[in-house]
């Protein structure tokens, strides 16, 4: 089982939730605020888990999910944001994420229905399979047509 995969998927999903909800500001992303205090190795270099949420990170940029300015060593992002790409994939809806029969106003289901919330609750409640399945969403082109980057 590659249980780095997984990870992946997490740090992915928990890093781009941070910049949506600071979006359209520029932060500083942490690693240590997305996977907590892990302690450096003998040497003082970041643990293998800190290294590899810091590569997901770089990766999103890379593929051009989010922008940032620098690195504050290997500590985080700075002065990150969505990028419009990042954004739509994080706002567009999840199909059958909320009930037809549901009697929810409009806006309440357009935002329960969003591939952002849909994370954030498969997060918060560490069920490792709907956030990797959620993530694989994210890097998927949108079904729009060919204007996505």
């Amino acid at each position: 089982m590659d249980l780095q995969i997984d990870d992946f998927y997490k740090d992915c999903a928990a890093g781009l939730l941070a910049l949506y909800q600071a979006f359209p500001r520029k932060v500083a992303l942490y690693v240590e605020d997305l996977i907590g205090r892990e302690e450096p190795d003998e040497f003082g270099l970041p643990s293998k888990r800190h290294q590899s949420c810091l590569g997901a990170l770089l990766w999103l940029a890379d593929e051009g999910y989010l922008r940032y300015e620098s690195t504050i060593a290997y500590d985080a992002l700075d002065q990150a944001v969505l990028t419009e790409k990042g954004f739509l994939r994080l706002s567009r809806a999840v199909p059958h994420a909320v009930r037809d029969g549901e009697p929810l106003p409009a806006s309440v289901r357009r935002v329960q229905a969003s591939l952002a919330h849909q994370l954030r609750e498969a997060l918060s409640s560490r069920h490792s399979e709907r956030v990797a399945r959620l993530a694989r969403l994210l890097f998927e082109p949108s079904q729009s047509g060919p204007a996505e980057r």
